[in-house]
């Protein structure tokens, strides 16, 4: 080694940092797995609808852009909010119950594309889907390891309502920034989360669930190594970009919120808006009445699916998922649960509850051989597919 090398290159110096691209291309080829295996069963979703559809002689893109709330989001995209429709109960329906951001992708993207408000939004809910499988891969991954983040990936492609990521519909799109705004807390970057908690409040209200993720987080964050110091100067100093990021995050959501109010008027328009739509939150009792209306072999099977969902929740506590993570999950769950709104979506609701399918991951990657788990995941794929299928070719809303 020369005389200059040594005094240009000692071992204080830093190690010379990787070019963004190059870390962008690693991150992806490490991804490149789990985005496969979603990619694949979300096509097996779209061939077993399409084929269902041709058999019933039906437009395979009808429901799938074309029909319920991805109609609302088109009318917003094309004409603003100005649209409401008065049901013959007397109820009023408002597009204002609809956040912004998938409308303004879908004018955006409709703008300088030849596709239509439709083939956008359904462009943007695919493009989206890779995202959040990348997402919820890297979560995964830097929790349990590489193999988990692809079993995870896989198994957010299968949920039963997954079909509603083949939709011009929110739930990809929030799942996207939730995963990424979880990975950025995990890997310590709140400002980046923060502003990505900024978007997903403008996706849809649910992003409540990843605002307390991170103010939880951080509070406890914040009152530990208080408690160990005493002093409250330095704690504050050290973690500034954590509180930054906490300040940034609701902005979003408070932003929608405070758009409706000024427009109507009222402090409280966007939740009448909300109760008007049946969305608002009733502590469980319309779940409840749900289940008490029912016959009672279906009241059973509805009441062993709550229970399967609290043991995931539980699995999920005595995996010691970090804070944020499991914040986040529970939270999402609970807000599906406590609302008045229509039983059928509250699992598309749940959806972006990514963290509870974890421990299904880890068991799953249990078993003898890759073979077997593959054989698992196969066999699920083509029920969610055939599942899907059904449900998007019935007249209730998903």
């Amino acid at each position: 080694m020369s005389d200059h090398q040594l005094r240009t290159r000692t071992p204080a110096d830093p190690a010379p940092r990787t070019p963004v691209g190059s870390r962008a291309a690693a991150a992806f080829r490490a991804a490149a797995p789990a985005l496969a295996v979603y990619a694949a069963v979300r096509a097996l979703g779209l061939l077993a609808f399409w084929a269902a559809a041709s058999a019933a002689g039906k437009d395979p893109l009808g429901p799938l852009s074309g029909r319920w709330d991805s109609v609302w989001y088109q009318r917003i995209a094309e004409h603003g909010y100005r649209y409401t429709v008065t049901l013959p109960d007397g109820s009023v329906h408002s597009d204002l119950a609809f956040f912004p951001l998938l409308p303004a992708l879908e004018r955006a993207v409709s703008a300088v594309t030849p596709l239509t408000l439709g083939g956008a939004g359904l462009l943007v809910a695919w493009t989206a889907g890779l995202l959040a499988a990348w997402g919820v891969f890297a979560v995964g991954s830097q929790l349990r390891g590489r193999r988990t983040g692809v079993v995870l990936a896989a198994l957010w492609g299968v949920y039963p309502t997954a079909f509603v990521q083949s939709m011009a519909y929110t739930e990809t799109l929030f799942t996207a920034l939730a995963a990424w705004a979880l990975y950025a807390v995990l890997k310590g970057r709140w400002i980046v989360a923060g502003a990505l908690c900024v978007l997903a409040g403008l996706t849809r209200p649910s992003a409540a669930a990843l605002i307390a993720a991170l103010a939880i987080t951080a509070a406890v964050t914040l009152v530990r190594e208080y408690r160990d110091e005493r002093r409250a100067g330095p704690v504050l100093r050290r973690h500034a970009r954590m509180i930054a990021g906490v300040a940034l995050a609701p902005l979003g959501w408070l932003a929608y919120v405070v758009f409706v109010a000024v427009r109507e008027g009222s402090p409280v328009a966007y939740f009448d808006v909300q109760a008007q739509w049946g969305n608002n939150i009733d502590g469980g009792r319309a779940l409840a009445a749900f289940i008490a209306g029912l016959p009672w072999p279906a009241a059973l099977g509805l009441c062993a699916a709550l229970g399967l969902l609290g043991w995931l929740v539980v699995l999920c506590v005595r995996q010691r998922q970090p804070l944020p993570v499991i914040v986040y999950a529970i939270t999402i769950v609970v807000i599906s649960l406590i609302g008045a709104g229509y039983f059928g979506s509250r699992p598309r609701l749940m959806m972006p509850a990514f963290p509870l399918l974890l421990p299904p991951a880890v068991a799953l990657l249990r078993l003898r051989t890759t073979g077997r788990t593959a054989a698992v995941l196969a066999a699920l794929a083509c029920a969610s597919a055939a599942y899907g299928a059904w449900t998007l070719l019935g007249a209730g809303p998903p």
